[in-house]
């Protein structure tokens, strides 16, 4: 079974590592590919669940919407997703929005904690039980004489 890594070369000694319990032998990187020997491979692996390892790999070093991964026989492949025009604005906004969120919600000024004193006289209100929807009652069957 071959991998075919294209753009991911960079992390493929991690991808290897994260193969290796999965499949139950060490694959072996050479350059853009990595090679996983059928014989070796635990029993009931198929090429279709190494696909779903490396999606699993992607989704979490956080570039799974990036790349897509294709199965043809026992030969996988790694493709970068190459976006459009707008899909690039998009990301680009949403990775310069998100930074400034979070320091935003810090910023908030905090309310004035109540005294301790406040706070030992007010006693928890217990929760009532949840009781059971009402059931509706059920339309009778009409018989022959009736209708």
């Amino acid at each position: 079974m071959k991998v075919a890594l294209g753009t991911l070369k960079d992390k493929g000694d991690d991808l290897v590592a994260f193969l290796e319990p999965r499949v139950g032998t060490k694959p072996s990187l050479s350059g853009a590919e990595i090679d996983i020997e059928d014989g070796e491979v635990k029993e009931g692996v198929k090429p279709r669940q190494v696909k779903t390892y490396i999606k699993r790999f992607l989704y979490m070093n956080k570039v799974r919407n990036k790349y897509r991964v294709f199965v043809s026989g026992k030969e996988l492949t790694i493709q970068e997703i190459e976006l459009g025009e707008k899909e690039e604005e998009e990301e680009k906004k949403k990775a310069e929005a998100k930074p400034v969120e979070a320091p935003a919600e810090e910023e908030k000024p905090k309310e004035p904690e109540a005294p301790a004193k406040e706070a030992e006289a007010e006693e928890p209100k217990a929760e009532k039980p949840k009781k059971a929807a009402a059931r509706k009652p059920r339309a009778k069957k009409k018989t022959e004489e009736e209708a």
